[in-house]
Order: C-alpha cells, then structure tokens, then sequence
C-alpha cells in the first residue's frame, strides 16, 4: 500500500508503483502481467519480485478490457446435478483443474447443466464471452454442447475421447480399454472362468472402451464372450446394484465381475452380500478408476486407477495452450492396475 499525498489512507499499489520498484518501464510491466512475451527473464524477474514487494494486485476488469479476455474458465458438467454430488470423480477432477489453473492465477467457475434450458442459458453466458475456455465432462454421445461451443469458436477441451468428434475437438483421457484388459486378465490369473461385467452407459467412451478391453481379454484367451455375463450400468451405485442383481439371475455361476467404476462396484457389493455371495471368496470384484468409493467399500476395491492429477493439470495446459492460439490436441495417460481385497 502507499500513502497518499496528505499522508492519510494508504491507496492500493499501481502499475507505476511496480515499474517504479522494479527500475522498468510501465508497458515492460504490462508485457509481463500478459504472458512475458518480448520481454528478458532478468526484467520478467525484477517485475515479479516488485509485484511481492509492493503486494500489486491484477485489476481484471481493465486488463479485460485491454485484453479481450475474462481472464477466467469454465468447468461445465452437463450431467443432472445429484450426479455431481454422488460421483466422486468429478469432485476429483474439479479440484485438481482449480489447482492446476491457480498456478496460472486464473479462477475457475462452475458451471452445471443437466437440463436443456440449462444448457441454453449456459451457453449465452459462455458465447458472450465471460470465460477464455471451458474445460468440458460430456461424456454422452449426442450432447450437442460440444459442437455448439466449437462452432461459436469457443476453446474447449474434454475430459474423455469424445465419441464420434475425436479428430474435431482437444480431449484427454486415460487408456480406457487397455485398463480394463488389465482389470480382466487379473480376474482370470486368480482362476476364475466366469468372469461377468457391469458396463458404463454404451453410448459413453468410457463405457464402449471398457467392454470393448473386456472382451478381448477373454476372445484372446479363448474364452467364449457369454452374453449372460454382461449387463449395463449407468455410473451410479443404484444401477450397479441392479445391474449385479440382473447378473445374479442370468448367471447364478458367476465367480468374478469386472465393474466399470467403482461407485457402481459399490452397489454390486451391496447386491452380493444380499445374496449371500462373499467377496472374494465367492465372487471377486474389481473396479474401475480408484475413486474414493473404493476406499470406502467393504472390502476395499481391487480396481484400476485413472491418473486423475494428471488428467486435470493435462487438461489445463491443452486448454491454455488453445486459448494462446495453438491447435487442438489429444493426450491419453496410462491407468494402472491396484489390487486390494475384493480381488
């Protein structure tokens, strides 16, 4: 803060009052309070120590103006609201992109639209420009927000290989199908041959990699694909339970399942032990994404891990670099397999 000219209320430090501190000019500032470009990493230094110094705060609204941008970037969740609260991945995931972005002192807004008229007043917020970039969980194919935004020009990256505009949009996901081969093969290395599987939604990548990995683990084995031994879920503990229900029934010989996620491996457990099916004895179980839930099962989920640090802070540069005009990109990170006690 600095005093005044009659030494009363201090006044908020300026840009003058930085340049001042740091021995540069105003608009070396400014070039560094705008991405450090043309400017020496020796003055870029003295600029930023002078920011300390002086405890300079960015006035957004006029750099904004300047600017042409928010300075800001959307998390937009087009799934019911209760979604949000019950899956624990997108809490995950919503924590480490804020993370990811204070790095860059950009805030984050979230946004949910679950709904069509949603969705349409989120889209007039975002096309009229109150957020540089959205990073977008749209995993149902169909959804048109993804082409919306990419026709009005916005940046946008997804997390999750979108289905059907893959070559059209930046994405990142984690190896999907090749966790879930993962998942497979470790249920039949335990000697167990009636290997079921509760899917995701199948018109979700998530949904078609996973069962697609399924699959082939068993065609590779030679083990004949049992349709009896599959049935669809929906992301949610109640349709894991429904789903193990279904199996239970078509399959009473059923002596391990794979789950697409591991909310919905929660309620399998809940189903088997209604059943009266001990993990791992009877029936192992394995998951998929090392969410929370799987700590919190009895017992704890053997279940494949999504990186999901990674993905965030992944999504975050791919974002920003698209933002800063270079084109869009895809990355997918490897997932790893964790074994704890259901399998």
């Amino acid at each position: 803060m600095t005093m005044n000219a009659t030494g009363g209320r201090r006044r908020p430090p300026t840009i003058h009052d930085v340049a001042r501190e740091a021995g540069v000019s105003r608009g070396t500032v400014s070039r560094v309070l705008n991405g450090g470009h043309y400017v020496s990493p020796a003055a870029e230094e003295a600029v930023n120590a002078a920011i300390r110094k002086t405890g300079y705060v960015v006035n957004r609204h006029a750099r904004s103006l300047i600017t042409g941008r928010s300075d800001s970037v959307g998390f937009l969740l087009t799934e019911p609201q209760e979604r949000f609260f019950e899956d624990p991945n997108f809490n995950v995931l919503l924590r480490g992109c804020t993370q990811a972005l204070a790095a860059h002192d950009i805030p984050l807004l979230l946004m949910l639209a679950g709904t069509p008229d949603e969705r349409r007043r989120i889209m007039r917020y975002i096309t009229a420009g109150h957020v540089d970039g959205v990073l977008l969980v749209s995993s149902h194919s169909g959804d048109p927000v993804a082409d919306e935004l990419r026709d009005a020009g916005v940046p946008l990256v997804a997390c999750g290989k979108p289905i059907g505009r893959a070559s059209k949009m930046s994405y990142v996901a984690a190896d999907d199908r090749d966790g879930a081969r993962d998942m497979v093969r470790h249920l039949l290395s335990l000697g167990r041959r009636r290997v079921g599987t509760v899917t995701g939604p199948l018109d979700t990548p998530g949904g078609v990699e996973r069962l697609a990995g399924y699959r082939e683990v068993l065609a590779g084995e030679g083990i004949e694909v049992d349709e009896r031994l599959i049935a669809s879920g929906d992301y949610s503990r109640a349709g894991g339970e429904a789903a193990a229900t279904r199996l239970l029934a078509q399959a009473p010989d059923l002596d391990a399942v794979f789950v697409a996620s591991d909310l919905m491996a929660q309620g399998v457990l809940t189903a088997l032990h209604r059943a009266g099916r001990r993990v791992p004895q009877d029936i192992a179980v394995g998951g998929f994404d090392d969410s929370p839930a799987a700590l919190s099962a009895r017992p704890e989920l053997t279940t494949v891990r999504q990186p999901w640090d990674r993905i965030s802070a992944e999504m975050v540069r791919v974002l920003l670099a698209q933002i800063g005009g270079e084109d869009p990109a895809a990355v997918i990170l490897p997932t790893e397999l964790v074994i704890r006690g259901s399998a």
